[in-house]
């Protein structure tokens, strides 16, 4: 082996070496990157990418390692391979040379890109583009001339006229910073008549004129920049909201709000539990009193997803209100009244004061979630009486009240049946009762008398969170359905109901306001009105039914919807028919309540009178008959239509 000639070859400079190589020899460092960096760049751009390349030089190690040295061939002695206090410039021109090099090498997806080729991270300058004085003709036409070379002869020329190299230096310097054919690249360099004119201001970056950049392209850059910036904000706050999966809130839909109390109506442990003797000595007998029940009243998790769906029911959720019942979120803490497993469902019934709501997700916990809602603001102990909790396969299961100590089921149509009772769970529920048909058939119609409280009262499914009351008597003085009397009533008008189910009814009364013999000796007929009053309390429905004698079921004569009629605020009522007697013959029958002292019937082919709250005039079939009736005040009303 022979030792390394230190002629032309000298040791890897230590970082501190190579770092006072870059402060001392920085200008023309500079000015060798901004030579041969590819003019297509643009002058601003080869400015500040010069001053990158002449700063990335320094080493990153305390010494460049022996394969570095190896892969670099060693590095040149500077002026003729001379070693001493120059060879760590020449380390570094090296360096700056091979990166501006890398630079003017076109990127392509084929490979990664080389240290020269990325964008230069310091310095920056925002605002201003920065070039060298402007030169005369003959830096112009050398700078013109240098375009047309490639990076290679800008490389030779460069280490020659600014250098000042021999050409077996140049040679070598470009083969140690990777030139191929470092031969072609000092052929194409040219006559070096023009050296001198390398030295030139005109390609010196480090003296540098400043002038701004394009202020309108970069005023609308800032306008929409500022609007990115906004719509990634919005963006990436609602991609770091939870989703509408089966998370900590279940099938709700994504926080639009973090109001300190709408986020207390949220917490589980702010839920109102009212003791179970509460009822007992409260004033109030609504559904405020009903105590916490269910085996799943402590699961904090469930009450949590019932609770943010009713704030928030994301689309997996089925919603459903009666009529005029808000369905928002709660304005407080709500009241939890029941939460516990019932048939193939988890269910959760809670109460705000306004409203009764009910959450149900099925029991195996695949997806999907109800929610319901009901009004009940003004509820009485006599229409607090249950709630439904399930309806399976035509089958209903009641939430009774805390004061309801015994449960029946009577069928309206048979009322000469004894009512079965029902055995009571612990907290309340009673066992699947078979509901009204929902198809139209009315072969039968359940209803639920509940005892408690010194009373017994009559209810029945009418589609809704809360079972409708029913009651018999006059307007004022209605009463719970429980003699012969009126259960035979109701068996001949229950089938009436299907009319007024989903309509957010709190009670119907059935009213037998008049008895009118019939022409020709036909018997009697009954007259009846039923009142369904419904919580919000301005669509209550009237109908008018009227029962000839024999009949099975009683017709419906006339109905209305928000009228007064048959309720306190005008217990009266009048209504007509056409009937035919066994004979043949056509009738307008007509009769109103106690209040009317006489009617009258006018129309095609009809034109009569009667003292009294009974009318029967004949008429021909098919007739259009106007009624009216005179009150005991004087006064004079229609028939309700």
């Amino acid at each position: 082996m022979t030792a390394p000639d230190t002629a032309t070859r000298s040791l890897p400079p230590d970082v501190e070496q190579a770092e006072a190589a870059i402060v001392e020899h920085y200008p023309r460092l500079v000015r060798l990157a901004y030579l041969v960096l590819p003019p297509s760049l643009g002058r601003n751009r080869r400015v500040l990418t010069a001053h990158s390349l002449a700063q990335r030089a320094l080493p990153r190690g305390r010494r460049a390692s022996n394969a570095e040295a190896a892969v670099q061939g060693g590095v040149p002695a500077q002026r003729g391979g001379l070693g001493g206090p120059e060879s760590g410039y020449a380390y570094v021109r090296l360096r700056v040379l091979r990166s501006a090099l890398e630079a003017g090498v076109p990127l392509t997806f084929r490979a990664l890109p080389l240290r020269g080729q990325l964008p230069a991270l310091l310095p920056q300058v925002w605002g201003l583009r920065l070039f060298p004085r402007a030169g005369g003709a003959e830096e112009l036409a050398l700078d013109q001339w240098l375009a047309t070379l490639n990076g290679p002869g800008r490389a030779a020329c460069v280490l020659r006229a600014l250098e000042g190299l021999a050409e077996p230096d140049v040679l070598r310097v470009l083969a140690e910073a990777g030139v191929a054919d470092p031969a072609a690249a000092v052929a194409e360099s040219g006559d070096p008549a023009h050296d001198a004119l390398f030295a030139s201001p005109e390609f010196d970056p480090c003296v540098l004129q400043a002038r701004p950049t394009d202020l309108l392209r970069r005023r609308r850059f800032a306008r929409a920049a500022l609007a990115g910036a906004a719509a990634l904000a919005v963006c990436g706050a609602l991609l770091a909201l939870p989703g509408g999966g089966w998370g900590a809130d279940g099938p709700a839909a994504p926080l639009y709000a973090q109001n300190a109390v709408a986020q207390q109506a949220l917490d589980p442990g702010q839920l109102v539990r009212v003791a179970a003797t509460a009822w007992r000595t409260s004033s109030r007998g609504d559904y405020s009193v009903w105590p916490a029940r269910g085996d799943r009243a402590t699961d904090t998790e469930l009450l949590r997803r019932a609770l943010a769906v009713w704030a928030r029911p994301g689309k997996a959720v089925v919603v459903s209100a009666t009529p005029g019942t808000p369905s928002g979120p709660p304005m407080g803490p709500p009241q939890l009244l029941f939460a516990g497993t019932v048939d193939q469902a988890v269910v959760v019934l809670l109460y705000d004061g306004l409203r009764v709501v009910r959450y149900a997700e099925p029991r195996n916990g695949t997806a999907g979630a109800a929610l319901d809602f009901a009004r009940t603001d003004g509820a009485t102990p006599d229409t607090a009486t249950a709630l439904v909790l399930s309806r399976v396969d035509g089958n209903v299961r009641y939430l009774t009240a805390p004061w309801v100590t015994g449960a029946a089921v009577r069928d309206l149509l048979k009322p000469g049946d004894r009512p079965t009772a029902l055995k009571l769970t612990p907290d309340g529920l009673t066992p699947p009762v078979l509901g009204p048909a929902a198809n139209g058939e009315c072969t039968s119609w359940n209803a639920l008398a509940l005892t408690g409280d010194g009373a017994t009262r009559l209810v029945t499914d009418l589609g809704e969170l809360t079972p409708a009351r029913l009651t018999s008597g006059a307007p004022g003085a209605a009463r719970d359905v429980t003699e012969a009397a009126e259960l035979g009533e109701w068996s001949k008008t229950a089938c009436l109901l299907p009319s007024v189910r989903s309509h957010g009814v709190r009670s119907v009364n059935a009213w037998t306001y008049a008895k009118q013999p019939l022409p020709e000796g036909d018997g009697a007929a009954t007259w009846l009105c039923s009142r369904a009053e419904t919580w919000q309390g301005a669509a209550d429905r009237v109908q008018v039914q009227f029962l000839a004698p024999g009949a099975a079921l009683a017709a419906q004569a006339a109905k209305a919807e928000g009228s007064p009629a048959c309720g306190t605020r005008e217990p009266r009522v009048l209504a007509g028919v056409l009937w035919k007697s066994r004979a043949g013959q056509w009738y307008v029958l007509a009769a109103g309540s106690a209040q009317f002292t006489s009617l009258t019937a006018t129309g095609s082919g009809v034109n009569g009178s009667a003292n009294g709250n009974r009318l029967a005039v004949k008429a021909p079939e098919g007739a259009q008959v106007d009624l009216s009736g005179k009150l005991t005040d004087g006064s004079t009303a229609g028939a309700l239509r």
